[in-house]
């Protein structure tokens, strides 16, 4: 049985609805990684699921209640619910046990000497015994945030959801959090991750989900989602991808404009001088010197598609050429310099054929 399980959920704004249709089920001890582009209901999903947003429709029900019905006593669900946000939450006028104590104390009952006792080891779980008596002003942002996660652990929740958890750190601080959120999954904690951190989703988790659209799109296995995604906006996502798509209709095509267009893709992206010389001049010799004056003799050759895929995450670049027509391979049909000039400046070229369609595979060299 789930422990969570939503059904057909969506969230309206006037402007915007950011969740359109959300069916999804989370078993106890899965650690999911919600990833996606900005503005696409990642935390908008989490804040509906703890109810501090309402639903405008749709169902979720947590360990057999339906807590989107209004009947639904929430402050009792939200014992076994614990959240952490961006921005730490931590009650500014207690010293950083008293900000651990105080849920368990007020919602659980426990004495002020169990829940000193209780709040103590889990500071020691998260490196931070020695602050129990700093105030959070004395902290720095990573260990806020520390604190901030003892405190939900604190309540003993069945389900932790973090909401973009190290978004707000500076970056040196980044890796001492995260290490206590991996901390946690190999203690079986059942978590929901809002994250750009795509090393530590792809480390930590069980499954990740890829959010766009008002929904999500992907939910699979760091390796599925990762290594094999199925949805062609999850790859460009994953990868970091910046493309670029021309097309040649015809011999009289605007070559001028096509390098232009080329030049500025690089320089959007920081290309170095090499890679974009290189991107240019491959156009050159396959498109213009080889498949042009291909076409003026085979019209059925057009049109002639290009993309060029720029990752930032590893710096690489491809170009993908596709064309109609009988079988026709440049490198072994064509003008064998411009051939030659091709393998030079990139890795092994790939050349296919099937269903009528060519294609050309090209990764330059970084």
């Amino acid at each position: 049985m789930s422990m969570l399980k939503i059904e057909h959920l969506r969230k309206e704004y006037p402007n915007i609805t950011p969740l359109k249709d959300v069916t999804v089920e989370i078993n106890k001890g899965d650690v999911i990684s919600i990833i996606g582009p900005s503005g696409t209901g990642k935390s908008t999903l989490l804040r509906c699921i703890n109810q501090l947003e309402t639903p405008t429709s749709g169902t979720i029900t947590f360990e057999g209640e339906v807590i989107t019905d209004p009947k639904c006593k929430m402050n009792k669900v939200r014992q076994k619910m614990g959240m952490v946000f961006q921005s730490f939450n931590l009650f500014n006028n207690l010293n950083i046990i008293e900000n651990i104590m105080a849920g368990p104390m007020k919602l659980l009952g426990k004495s002020k000497q169990e829940a000193y006792d209780e709040g103590m080891q889990l500071l020691k779980r998260v490196g931070l015994a020695e602050k129990a008596m700093n105030l959070p002003s004395e902290l720095s942002g990573g260990q806020k945030q520390r604190v901030a996660i003892a405190r939900a652990i604190a309540m003993k929740p069945d389900l932790l959801l973090f909401d973009e958890p190290t978004s707000a750190l500076d970056p040196t601080m980044v890796g001492e959090v995260l290490q206590v959120i991996k901390k946690l999954a190999t203690e079986g904690m059942t978590m929901m991750i809002v994250t750009h951190e795509m090393k530590f989703a792809r480390d930590v988790s069980n499954r990740i989900f890829y959010m766009d659209g008002g929904g999500i799109c992907e939910d699979g296995t760091p390796d599925q989602i990762f290594n094999h995604p199925k949805e062609e906006r999850t790859r460009i996502f994953i990868k970091r991808l910046k493309q670029l798509s021309m097309k040649v209709e015809n011999s009289n095509y605007d070559f001028i404009a096509s390098v232009s267009k080329i030049e500025q893709f690089g320089k959007d992206n920081m290309l170095k001088p090499k890679m974009l010389r290189d991107v240019q001049l491959v156009f050159e010799e396959i498109v213009t010197q080889n498949l042009v004056p291909y076409g003026e003799t085979y019209n059925n050759l057009y049109p002639i598609d290009i993309l060029l895929e720029y990752s930032d995450l590893d710096e690489s670049l491809k170009m993908d050429i596709k064309y109609c027509g009988d079988e026709y391979d440049p490198f072994k049909d064509g003008n064998e310099l411009s051939a030659t000039i091709v393998k030079k400046l990139t890795l092994d070229p790939q050349y296919r054929f099937g269903d009528g369609q060519n294609e050309i595979n090209i990764t330059f060299l970084r």
